[in-house]
């Protein structure tokens, strides 16, 4: 893995293939959008992001189905692709959606919230780029703080391997993320 922070690299490599990145962050609450912001210059690729934390703030501005929501959950696949699909769009900027790369993340952060099909630390990811869309399913196994940071870190990981033409299938569970 490389020395550099993840964020700084996913400035260069998204100015290389002239994209534009957006998220949707739920159980990350803000943390990858701060992380990609320390980076000078990332108001050049950074569109913004959405932090969704209600259903309601999910389905009202991302577009996630209420029927997604209640036979999946917002921990799930479908609802991850619709996040990434939802942000991606509401923050298009009026730049084509072929120049943009959606990014979302849901999850159960702890130290409450799980369920024996769901325990805590248990976070989707979910991805809608101009080629294909991807989620993946990880289980964390720290504390709050530490399944926050998890979550953020293979999101921007995800991220540079897709600009990288690297994208690990979606069975990665998050394995030498550091």
């Amino acid at each position: 893995m490389s020395t550099y922070p993840l964020e700084n690299q996913i400035g260069k490599l998204l100015n290389e293939r002239k994209l534009m990145l957006t998220f949707a962050e739920s159980c990350t609450g803000g943390l990858v959008g701060h992380r990609i912001t320390n980076v000078p210059g990332s108001s050049e690729y950074y569109l913004g992001s959405v932090t969704a934390y209600a259903y309601q703030v999910k389905e009202q501005l991302l577009k996630v189905r209420n029927q997604t929501l209640t036979q999946h959950g917002a921990v799930s696949r479908e609802c991850v692709l619709e996040m990434a699909r939802g942000v991606r769009s509401a923050l298009s900027g009026g730049f084509p959606l072929e120049q943009i790369l959606g990014m979302s993340i849901s999850g159960i952060a702890g130290p409450g919230g799980g369920t024996p099909e769901k325990p805590v630390g248990t976070v989707w990811i979910g991805m809608s780029a101009p080629d294909g869309e991807w989620a993946w399913h990880f289980c964390w196994q720290g504390d709050r703080l530490q399944n926050k940071d998890s979550s953020a870190e293979a999101a921007l990981q995800l991220v540079v391997w897709y600009l990288e033409g690297k994208l690990p299938p979606e069975t990665w569970s998050g394995e030498n993320l550091i």
